[in-house]
């Protein structure tokens, strides 16, 4: 039997998308506002779900609280109030989109958690904007 346990979370960033090899005007076409040269933020919420066996001895599938410390050790500590382009090393080289954004959080949280139990993010950009990753 494999049930899902999740974690809400929040933080809050300012970014800019744009493309260093593309030309200002050739970034503004594709990314339009959100190419600003003096960036612009988001209060991005963020569900993370874990889905695995329960462990007879403790009935839990992992520990909420755990789970609670490791998104805050990997995505609010180094995200939250930061300028994701300037201050996240991931996003040196990386344009810091929803759909970048959820891959990266995914890829950090996946190395800190049990390998048998499957990991779905969900980011939300805004309240009607979001973006699910599962590591496909």
């Amino acid at each position: 039997m494999k049930v899902t346990i999740s974690r809400k979370a929040h933080f809050n960033a300012a970014h800019r998308l744009y493309r260093k090899d593309w030309s200002f005007e050739k970034n503004d076409s594709i990314f339009g506002k959100c190419n600003s040269p003096n960036f612009h933020g988001h209060n991005y919420d963020l569900t993370v779900s874990v889905t695995g066996a329960i462990d007879p001895e403790t009935g839990y599938v992992m520990d909420i609280k755990d789970l609670s410390d490791l998104i805050y050790q990997e995505v609010e500590v180094p995200f939250d109030h930061k300028n994701l382009n300037l201050d996240v090393p991931e996003f040196e080289n990386l344009n810091p989109t929803a759909e970048n954004i959820v891959v990266v959080i995914w890829n950090k949280l996946r190395q800190k958690i049990n390998p048998d139990f499957d990991l779905e993010v969900v980011l939300y950009e805004t309240p009607r904007n979001f973006v699910t990753y599962r590591g496909e």
